[in-house]
């Protein structure tokens, strides 16, 4: 699968490079960013995954909730959006096969995280893979999707009205199916995160479920953050920590 690379940076004294690449699951171009460490220039390196994406379709720029910016990480099932709309096994497939083959990775060590939507999709990537990668976390991830309104709209228009086909693609209820391979799970969320009381966030669902399962989860509400950037920039030190733990290990 031929690459095109789009830009290339230095960037603490590794590279960070974009790619375009002409997507099979996804049926259009898609780009992504990697970040290659000094290291990557002898020997092969871990990979962490950060989540995002999107594409043209009729109706897909209407609404910010869902299509381009939405896509929620799902396999859609319904016209229009199934021929584009395969996130879910363009991230947990295509894409690390892509990585694989082109870029001194070990395939053996992979982990993933997101914020917000990318969040979620993080949360399910790991949850619906046991043993695929070796740690996940997110900053602020929608945790119940199929109760709140953001989770509600994406996955009726993406996934249709049957809804026990959306709780395949909701964390809180992926964790308590989840099988006794560990899987340690790093949240931060922002306590004035606009949508955490807008009830879109829905954490305290999850963290129920982690612990009626007895999933190791470390919760942290950090007190007057919010769900931009800023928030992500504090903490994401902290987060690559947790994921060089198992991916060093």
């Amino acid at each position: 699968m031929a690459l095109k690379q789009i830009s290339s940076n230095k960037c603490f004294g590794g590279l960070q490079k974009v790619f375009e690449h002409d997507s099979v699951e996804l049926n259009c171009k898609m780009k992504f960013a990697i970040y290659l460490p000094p290291k990557a220039e002898t020997g092969k390196c871990p990979a962490l995954y950060w989540l995002s994406g999107g594409c043209n379709i009729k109706g897909e720029d209407e609404s910010w909730d869902f299509g381009t910016g939405a896509g929620f990480y799902v396999d859609a099932t319904e016209h229009p959006w199934k021929t584009n709309y395969r996130m879910y096994s363009y991230v947990t497939e295509e894409l690390p096969q892509l990585i694989n083959a082109n870029f001194p990775v070990d395939p053996q060590r992979m982990s993933i995280f997101g914020h917000s939507m990318g969040g979620h999709g993080a949360l399910i990537c790991a949850l619906k893979n046991p043993g695929k990668y070796k740690s996940v976390s997110a900053f602020a991830p929608i945790c119940n999707p199929v109760l709140c309104p953001w989770g509600k709209k994406a996955f009726s228009g993406y996934l249709g009205t049957d809804q026990s086909k959306w709780k395949a693609y909701d964390a809180t209820h992926l964790v308590k199916s989840f099988p006794g391979s560990q899987l340690d799970i790093l949240i931060d969320q922002g306590k004035d995160d606009q949508f955490l009381s807008d009830g879109q966030l829905l954490p305290d669902n999850f963290i129920a479920a982690c612990a009626e399962k007895k999933t190791p989860v470390v919760f942290r509400l950090q007190e007057g953050y919010d769900h931009s950037y800023y928030f992500i920039a504090t903490f994401i030190t902290d987060h690559i920590r947790h994921h060089a733990k198992y991916l060093n290990a």
